[in-house]
């Protein structure tokens, strides 16, 4: 459901903090909300590193009767809804405490005392935000927020703490929002020195966004070199589509951050020094190119997270010598790939349609118009389809691909899905076993 505050409200809370909290949601965390026949969890799990910290309020034996449960109360505050809820951490340091023999530690942390509105219905891998405030406010020392993973201040908060591809949780500095003191740093210095030496003007046209082909092949150059390959075939690496994700989502966009930094830098420099004006006379008169300038930011960082999944899937049929046909346009349609080209998809042969989604929404349900014409699978990085998507895409007989960390992933809901198989399931069961005749020969 996600009926959380804005992210203007979010920044307030979290600068008021001096600590934060942030975990994906697993299933057992949010699934109580929805039926009671998901159980009687009534909460979410810390997990222990976090629990062990000094983040939350200390837990202490209050039932001589039960020395091996721990636990506390304490009121917690629900800007979504504007409440106090008064919660109770327990944690259960003994499985079998009564059996000297099968005793043993357990290390469970529930967190209770939650409003159930605020965890039904939300989409798979949502977050949960806690902040430590600084000082107690709203009559809590915590704040609690529940943010669907589908909301754009999901997409804001991931963005913000770099929240990267394999991520489950994280304690966080509120600090952290600023950027790199190194990077803004020697950006400052240089539009500065450009200022001083008048030189403004040529200093913006050497800034420019790298072309989606150059980004493709940085990040594939770091990550070949952090990993060890010499290249980037799908029947070498282990886990080939958790090297795509972690390629595109986290080394990709890193370095896409820092160059985008300095271009829309330099286009806002030049709106507001033009003409050696008054820099608050011109933001109020170019507030609508600027707004413009931001827009197009936006715009360009999902068009680019869509063109580098396919830069970098294509990598890996180039480097896997699979006959592969891209963008090939047939009937008023044009898939991503054809394996292994048009031809034999005309000839209703054994080809084999690949649709890629970094995000798939409803986008997906126009590949059912293409079941005629071959198998149909759809690779994503997406962790937040629900499983009735994941439903209906089996009863219209298409299979997805997701990375192989995200097909076992507690917050994900693709475990149990016949339909849904992995990247490296894909290569060795549909392409190498199925299929041998879509690799090339050496």
């Amino acid at each position: 459901m996600g009926f959380h505050p804005e992210w203007n409200d979010i920044s307030t809370l979290i600068n008021q903090s001096e600590s934060l909290f942030i975990k994906k949601l697993s299933r057992n965390d949010t699934s109580w909300a929805d039926s009671s026949k998901n159980g009687h969890q009534n909460g979410f799990f810390i997990p222990r590193l976090v629990a062990e910290s000094d983040f939350f309020p200390k837990l202490k034996n209050s039932n001589p009767e039960k020395p091996h449960i721990y636990d506390v109360e304490y009121p917690t505050f629900w800007p979504a809804s504007g409440e106090i809820k008064t919660s109770t951490i327990k944690h259960f340091s003994m499985r079998n405490p009564t059996n000297k023999e099968k005793a043993k530690p357990r290390y469970e942390w529930q967190h209770t005392g939650i409003p159930k509105e605020q965890f039904q219905a939300l989409s798979p891998a949502s977050l949960l935000v806690i902040g430590k405030l600084k000082q107690v406010s709203f009559g809590s020392n915590y704040w609690f927020i529940v943010v669907d993973s589908v909301s754009e201040e999901a997409e804001i908060i991931e963005t913000a703490f770099e929240l990267g591809a394999d991520f489950h949780f994280g304690l966080f500095d509120p600090a952290s929002l600023a950027e790199p003191a190194s990077e803004t740093d020697q950006l400052i210095a240089e539009l500065s020195q450009a200022i001083k030496d008048g030189t403004l003007e040529q200093f913006i046209k050497k800034q420019t966004l790298p072309s989606p082909e150059t980004l493709a092949g940085k990040a594939q150059s770091k990550w070949l070199s952090e990993s060890g390959f010499c290249d980037m075939n799908p029947f070498s690496v282990s886990h080939p589509g958790d090297a795509v994700m972690r390629i595109s989502r986290d080394i990709e966009y890193s370095i896409y951050k820092q160059a985008e930094l300095r271009f829309r830098a330099a286009q806002v420099a030049r709106i507001l020094l033009h003409g050696g004006g008054d820099p608050v006379g011109n933001l109020v008169r170019a507030f609508s190119e600027l707004d413009s300038i931001f827009l197009s930011a936006a715009q360009t960082r999902k068009s680019r997270a869509g063109l580098s999944f396919e830069h970098h899937v294509a990598r890996l049929f180039k480097d896997g010598r699979i006959r592969h046909e891209a963008q090939a346009v047939f009937g008023g349609r044009r898939p991503d790939f054809v394996l292994p080209d048009v031809k034999e998809l005309n000839l209703k042969g054994d080809a084999i349609i690949v649709s890629l989604k970094t995000t798939l929404r409803e986008r997906w349900k126009q590949l059912a118009l293409e079941k005629p014409l071959g198998a149909i699978f759809l690779a994503t990085v997406d962790d937040r389809v629900s499983g009735e998507a994941i439903a209906e895409m089996e009863r219209n007989s298409i299979s997805l691909v997701v990375p192989e960390s995200l097909k076992k992933a507690k917050e994900s809901a693709y475990d149990g899905y016949d339909n849904v198989i992995t990247f490296r399931q894909f290569f060795d069961n549909e392409v190498r076993l199925k299929r041998p005749s879509l690799i090339l020969p050496l």
